[in-house]
C-alpha cells in the first residue's frame, strides 16, 4: 500500500514538473543581455526569444494593442547598509494592426511606428529592440561593481479595462521572462 502511494506520488510531482517546463517554454527568454558605456552614457542590449500563442496572434489580428515592457534595474551592494539603487527604468515597445492597409505597427515611447507585412516581422522588431539608453554616465560610479537584474513581459496594464480582467484570470495572456541577473562593473571608457 505504502509502495504504491509514493509510486502514485512520485509519477504526480512528475506530471507536475513536465507540465512547469513546458509551460515555461512559452514564456520569454532572455537570450542575450549586456550593458555598454557610450558616450551618452550605458545602455542596454538585449535579444528575446518567444512566440506569441494563438490568442495573443488573434488579439493582434482583431485590433488589439499588445505592449511589452522591459525592466532593468541595477544596485551596488553595501555590507552596511541596503543595497544602493543606482539605475531602475523600463521600455515599452507596443505591437498593434491595421485593418485598412494590413499592416503590422510596432512604437516604443513616443516614436514613429515602424509598418511591417508580416507578425513575424514586427516581432523581430521586439525580439530584437536597439540598445536603449537606460542611465547617464555620471549614474555609476567608475570600478564599482553592481548587480544588474532583468526582466520582459507582456505588459497588461495597457489593455482596456474589460480586457485586464480577462487577461488576470486567463493564463493565455500571461508572457513573461524570469529575471536574468548579472554583475556588471562600471568602466572608465566609452565603447
Amino acid at each position: 500500500m505504502t509502495l504504491r502511494f509514493f509510486c502514485l506520488l512520485a509519477c504526480q510531482l512528475l506530471l507536475v514538473f513536465a507540465c512547469t517546463q513546458a509551460r515555461a517554454a512559452d514564456g520569454v527568454d532572455i537570450t542575450q543581455a549586456e550593458i555598454q558605456l557610450t558616450e551618452e552614457g550605458y545602455r542596454l542590449n538585449t535579444r528575446f526569444s518567444f512566440e506569441l500563442n494563438h490568442e495573443l496572434q488573434e488579439a493582434v489580428q482583431n485590433g488589439i494593442k499588445l505592449a511589452f515592457t522591459t525592466e532593468i534595474e541595477m544596485t551596488r551592494p553595501r555590507w552596511w547598509w541596503r543595497d544602493e539603487k543606482a539605475v531602475f527604468s523600463k521600455r515599452t515597445i507596443s505591437i498593434s494592426y491595421d485593418v485598412l492597409t494590413r499592416q503590422y505597427n510596432v512604437s516604443s515611447g513616443g516614436t514613429v511606428p515602424q509598418s511591417f507585412p508580416t507578425l513575424d516581422e514586427a516581432l523581430s522588431l521586439i525580439r530584437r529592440p536597439a540598445r536603449w539608453l537606460i542611465a547617464p554616465r555620471s549614474a555609476l560610479k567608475t570600478g564599482e561593481t553592481y548587480e544588474v537584474s532583468i526582466r520582459m513581459f507582456m505588459d497588461r496594464d495597457f489593455l482596456s479595462k474589460p480586457l485586464q480582467v480577462n487577461a488576470i484570470n486567463d493564463s493565455s495572456w500571461r508572457l513573461a521572462s524570469n529575471r536574468k541577473t548579472f554583475t556588471y562593473k562600471a568602466g572608465p571608457s566609452a565603447g
